[in-house]
């Protein structure tokens, strides 16, 4: 038993995105996770003929769009905190029109993290955050509707004040009590932040509430090129029986995305034919 492991596609963003896929593939991938901003500049306006002709793309080269990560760096200027009435209402027409373009383009979920549209501001924090968890509810609401899954993201506290563990997100999760709404384990995130991610996943994965998980070293570049111990994390998500993708996301690309796509996805299929292996012979 193993996991379908998907590459976040701005790591190769310098690729047509009939490359994107093909090259995915060609490289051991199963799929796509689209960062929605490398579609254009207003990815929730995509036109039905534009998606129709995504999805056409990656069918014919054999790689589905698994789902979407990275939200709502496109447009700018849109925040899930902001007091500016404006900036919300722009806000959640984009968060609804990216559900509806996941659920088009074949995806089945989302991944929130986008911590520059989190941000706290002094002396609001407390407001700030009920407008966040509305807007989580309202995507939990256009989620269910389009049948995907939106999963909130715990990010580092160096990146974002609002929702910084499994623990924060959950209590939100259990808040708004929708079956569309859930949360996720970022593993750059998670030891940034000094837990232990193997041990955060035996904690969670048991409980059935980690929909999905990203692989990326502390160092902030892909797995495997780091310190943090990625066969543990697997032998965990294997073990655990884990029903859910990998996402491969690095942030920094030496000595450039293609070259440390493809290293990623040759580590973490070392990892499962090693432990393959292992269970074969023990």
């Amino acid at each position: 038993m193993t996991f379908p492991i998907n590459l976040c596609n701005e790591v190769v963003r310098t690729l047509d995105f009939r490359c994107q896929c093909a090259f995915a593939r060609a490289v051991g991938y199963n799929g796509l996770e689209v960062a929605p901003f490398t579609l254009s500049p207003t990815p929730h306006e995509l036109t039905a003929s534009a998606i129709r002709e995504y999805r056409a793309i990656a069918d014919g080269e054999g790689i589905p769009i698994a789902g979407l990560h990275w939200l709502l760096a496109a447009p700018e200027g849109l925040s899930i905190t902001s007091a500016d009435e404006d900036v919300g209402q722009r806000t959640l027409e984009t968060g609804r029109g990216l559900v509806r373009l996941c659920a088009e383009l074949g995806g089945r979920y989302l991944v929130h993290g986008s911590p520059g549209q989190r941000r706290l501001e002094a002396g609001d924090d407390n407001e700030g955050r009920k407008r966040g968890i509305a807007y989580f509810a309202a995507m939990a609401a256009t989620a269910r509707d389009a049948g995907v899954v939106y999963l909130i993201e715990p990010l580092s506290r160096r990146d974002t004040a609002f929702v910084n563990s499994v623990d924060e997100a959950l209590e939100i999760v259990v808040a708004i009590g929708s079956p569309a709404l859930g949360t996720m384990v970022d593993c750059y995130a998670a030891a940034t932040d000094g837990e232990d991610v193997a041990a955060l996943l035996r904690r969670w994965l048991p409980k059935g509430v980690v929909g999905h998980v990203h692989f990326n070293d502390p160092n902030r570049r892909g797995p495997g090129e780091g310190e943090l111990a990625f066969g543990e994390v697997v032998d965990v998500l294997l073990g655990s029986g884990y029903s859910g993708a990998v996402g491969i996301e690095p942030f920094v690309y030496e000595p450039d995305g293609m070259a440390c796509a493809a290293r990623a996805i040759g580590y973490v299929r070392g990892l499962l034919e090693a432990r393959s292996r292992r269970a074969r012979s023990g």
